[in-house]
């Protein structure tokens, strides 16, 4: 009998029948099933159990698609079972979600492990002959001189095709073997400052086995530099290493220092690869072809077969909880998948998440600070402009337009930060009021003046921006609040004869489009950038010297309990982009709110103590981290479904010593067409909170309102 995972929404394994002809496939192995009507890709999870349905009910299953070392290993299963319990997620989805795309064909297979060609004893008698009637092998042979080459890699250098390869081969001037891992020489890091050195020092004294560690690093204080310490540590032991960005925009700079340092070229996997190419980066973790990785939170389930450490660099981003289908938090994971392995983590980040220091002061994890910059360079001077007694030109008010002339004057670079991108949030009418609507969601279109059109930013509906009011058929219609598509046209107008590049994800759209950005602007030559939290996160300009922040006044409000925790850890992160060389750096930060308390904790005393204040509140509050939570989210077409779902959904609770909250609608109620409600639970205790939900979950399954509505369970929410 075989238990196996399918890709369908669905709690449980499936009970199958060993194939009719051939062997019994192992756990891990891939096979075809038919599942209803389809035939569908399963993965056995177990082998040898018995079944509650009789066996003239059990259908056989296919030979094992895949060889017996080519598996799904343990390790890799074990988590995958772990992360099904614990967010309460169907066990075929999670397993599927975490394999390369191409695991769902049955035709697909592992690709060839990768060659290269080195030239034979034949071959360089022929070379030292004149080229004759043989042009294009003369040009493979003479490429092939200086070492050997993969295959594309020789026919571009000799601009010929295979066929002309396949002759070279055919004629015994060439070899095809197994490539070798390329590398190149290493180059000399610099020199680490004392507190770099304690760092590395203190993590290489805890050892290979598992400890979690964080490095609490103030922008600019080079915890890349010791995480390339530590990788260097494991490279040379032989271990593979996984290193985990928030952002796939981040990676291009990363992955060519780590290559230039290391000599070593990471392999990467993330959503923006072709499935062929996150297959391939799986071979090769699988098959031990490359040691080191680097990728977004998917690239967290790489079957690393030799694993030595893992490090995850901007570990407070919210961009590692995956928000949709099966809903985990990779940072969370992360420690549990180096505990599995026994092996080191190291999480980074100048603002550590609340959850990740309420672990560091339970003694969970290893705190490791660094409080100067490795330049030496001074922080920024933060200066707080109250917006409330002064007039603004596409929000920027006339003390930063000042601070922009004078850096632009002096040779140096300036940043303006808004993260909020079109032209204006909101196109209003200013005789009678009309504005624009999204038809789908519960919020405004933003107005793009440049393409004439109108976006929603939460279901990407768009819509031709009208000539005239669509209500009075005033002439009247002018954009209300600011956008970066406004910044950059008003700051260009002003400051006219400096470039102004604008970094969001209209402007900043194709491939290698925004590294090469980041190069022109590393060139040093004045210039001003625009931009929202794309520009805020790791890069580094050492010709910024003044940031501007033109708002952040909406989350110092927000109904959202971790706004005020975003909202520090955004200006921080943003702050940091100033003076990171020689040069002093400025932050001139616009608000109404001068005077919040939290605000002015975080600017005069600093993240730590603004977290430690958040942390108070939080325990105060008993939310998070202090209580555990998860909710039930339910969308519909129409409230009435949504309701009467989550209304008998909490009529089968049956927690005790729990508290159960709602049903309430999200934030923004109507989002995509689809009206959102919820329901809370929290509790002081995990384990008691898993139990509960385990019993509730298979008691919600049964209602009958529940075949009425889309709903899913998230464990540990980040967003309402």
């Amino acid at each position: 009998m075989l238990r196996v995972a399918v890709a369908v929404p669905l709690p449980g394994l499936f009970d199958y029948l060993p194939p009719k002809n051939g062997g019994v496939p192992q756990r891990g192995q891939r096979v075809q099933v038919r599942f209803g009507h389809r035939q569908l890709v399963g993965l056995v999870m177990a082998v040898g159990h018995g079944s509650r349905f009789p066996r003239s009910k059990l259908q056989h299953v296919g030979e094992a698609i895949d060889p017996i070392e080519q598996r799904v290993g343990e390790a890799l299963l074990a988590l995958l079972e772990w992360c099904s319990r614990y967010y309460k997620h169907a066990i075929g989805e999670v397993v599927f979600g975490a394999l390369p795309p191409d695991f769902r064909k049955p035709t697909s297979r592992w690709p060839d492990p990768p060659t290269e060609l080195s030239i034979t004893g034949e071959g360089c008698e022929r070379l030292a002959q004149p080229p004759g009637r043989a042009r294009a092998q003369h040009r493979l042979l003479a490429a092939l001189e200086h070492g050997p080459m993969p295959a594309p890699e020789l026919l571009a250098a000799a601009e010929t095709g295979r066929p002309s390869l396949a002759a070279l081969i055919e004629a015994g001037w060439a070899t095809e073997q197994p490539a070798r891992p390329r590398r190149r020489d290493p180059s000399e890091g610099p020199v680490l400052t004392a507190e770099q050195g304690q760092v590395l020092d203190a993590i290489r004294a805890a050892g290979e086995g598992f400890a979690c560690h964080l490095i609490d690093g103030v922008t600019g204080s080079g915890k890349t530099e010791v995480y390339l310490r530590l990788v260097q540590d494991h490279l040379a032991a032989g271990q593979q290493v996984l290193v985990l960005v928030p952002e796939i925009g981040l990676t291009p700079q990363l992955l060519r220092r780590f290559e230039t340092r290391l000599g070593v070229a990471p392999r990467v996997f993330h959503s923006g690869l072709s499935a062929g190419e996150r297959m391939a980066t799986w071979a090769a973790a699988a098959r031990r072809e490359a040691q080191l990785f680097v990728g977004t939170r998917s690239a967290l389930f790489l079957p690393l077969t030799k694993a030595g450490l893992l490090v995850m660099d901007e570990s407070h981003d919210p961009s590692f909880k995956q928000q949709d289908g099966f809903r985990y938090a990779a940072r969370d994971v992360a420690v549990k998948r180096a505990h599995d392995l026994d092996i080191p983590i190291v999480l980074g980040t100048a603002t550590p998440s609340l959850e990740t220091l309420h672990n560091a002061r339970a003694g969970r994890y290893h705190q490791h600070r660094l409080v100067t910059r490795a330049t030496g360079a001074s922080p920024p001077a933060i200066r707080v402009v109250d917006l409330r007694t002064r007039r603004t030109e596409a929000g920027l008010c006339p003390d930063a337009l000042a601070a922009i002339g004078e850096t632009l004057a002096r040779g140096e670079q300036a940043l303006v930060f808004l993260n909020r991108r079109g032209y204006a949030p909101v196109l209003l009418c200013h005789e009678c009021g009309w504005h624009a609507r999204c038809r789908q969601c519960d919020a405004n279109l933003t107005w793009h003046r440049a393409g004439r059109v109108l976006v929603c930013h939460h279901c990407e509906a768009r819509e031709r921006a009208p000539d005239v009011c669509p209500d009075c058929r005033a002439d009247a219609l002018q954009g209300a609040g600011e956008g970066t598509e406004q910044l950059e046209q008003a700051l260009g107008r002003l400051f006219s004869g400096t470039p102004v590049y604008r970094v969001d994800r209209d402007a900043v759209r194709r491939k290698g489009e925004l590294e090469s950005l980041v190069e022109t602007v590393r060139s040093g030559e004045p210039c001003l950038l625009v931009g929202t939290q794309m520009l805020a996160k790791g890069h580094h300009f050492p010709k910024v010297t003044l940031v501007v922040v033109v708002n952040i006044d909406q989350a110092l409000y927000s109904a959202d309990f971790r706004a005020l925790e975003r909202m520090g850890q955004m200006l921080v992160q943003v702050a940091g982009r100033a003076g990171r060389a020689q040069a002093p750096g400025t932050v001139i930060l616009q608000t109404h709110h001068p005077d919040h308390d939290a605000l002015r904790t975080l600017v005069e005393e600093g993240y730590p103590a603004f977290a430690g204040n958040q942390l108070d509140e939080r325990r105060l509050a008993g939310l998070p981290p202090f209580a555990f939570q998860a909710v039930l989210r339910a969308d519909a077409p129409d409230r009435e479904p949504v309701r009467a779902f989550l209304q008998a959904a909490r009529q089968a609770w049956q927690g005790r010593g729990m508290s159960l909250h709602g049903p309430f609608p999200a934030m923004m109620e109507k989002r995509a067409g689809r009206v959102r409600w919820y329901l809370l639970a929290q509790s002081e205790e995990r384990p008691i909170l898993q139990r509960a939900l385990d019993n509730w979950l298979d008691a919600v399954r049964r209602l009958p309102t529940a075949r009425q509505v889309r709903w899913a369970i998230d464990v540990d929410p980040q967003e309402f």
